[in-house]
């Protein structure tokens, strides 16, 4: 009977775990994808979400305001909640392609790379907390942290590589090598067009300036010898 009584509780616990995904925010996350911690700070849509799609979804031919591909644009809140169901990731569209496999139904499309795993991680994180429209998170960022890969690269990757990398890079700028990065980051150019000093191109191109933290970090990272740390 005591056999019993406990083979029964193991199952009833069972159950209650898998209805509510073993305490994971959000369910199970897809291979290679990590999941948010219980109780973790809320992924900031301004600066980690938002830049990830303007710069590899929101550019000319694709999504941006005057494409408009399938009538779908990722360059504001508003429109790229059409795609994003708060809290759903697996019926959210814009995670979905995001997640394809197949590279006919990816996004954003070859030439472009995939999105890094930092950058599906940040969105997966920011759906399931909600999908907030988070701004104003200057307290994410730290301008005593200035190394290659803890601060530039991270800012690089969500806010410029999606357009200045694969075969046919914007303004033929590649930025998807430490080389590369480090030859731009030396002319003065990366932190002209970052800056929006005068004489340089606005970038990101279509987004909002980068905060002056992450400014702040790359120019501190440039004038220590922008070195591959």
């Amino acid at each position: 009977m005591r056999r019993l009584v406990f083979i029964s509780l193991l199952l009833a616990v069972y159950l209650y775990a898998c209805k509510h995904n073993s305490l994971i925010p959000g369910g199970t996350p897809p291979p290679g994808i990590t999941p948010p911690a219980v109780g973790a700070s809320i992924i900031c849509f301004e600066t980690n979400v938002l830049p990830v799609f303007v710069s590899n979804c929101a550019k000319s031919g694709c999504h941006d305001a005057v494409t408009k591909a399938k009538g779908l644009r990722y360059d504001s809140y508003g429109e790229i909640m059409v795609t994003i169901k708060p809290n759903e990731p697996a019926n959210s569209e814009a995670w979905k392609l995001i997640m394809e496999t197949r590279e006919d139904k990816r996004m954003p499309p070859p030439p472009a790379l995939p999105l890094s795993k930092a950058q599906k991680d940040s969105i997966y994180k920011w759906i399931v907390q909600g999908a907030l429209n988070t701004s104003n998170c200057s307290n994410n960022c730290d301008t005593t942290l200035f190394t290659y890969s803890g601060a530039v690269l991270p800012t690089l990757q969500s806010s410029c590589i999606g357009c200045h990398s694969g075969t046919a890079p914007s303004g033929n700028i590649d930025l998807s090598t430490y080389a590369n990065i480090r030859t731009v980051a030396l002319s003065g150019q990366l932190l002209g067009v970052i800056s929006h000093s005068p004489g340089f191109p606005q970038m990101p191109k279509g987004g909002n300036k980068l905060p002056e933290c992450k400014i702040t970090q790359i120019r501190k990272w440039i004038d220590a010898g922008a070195a591959n740390n």
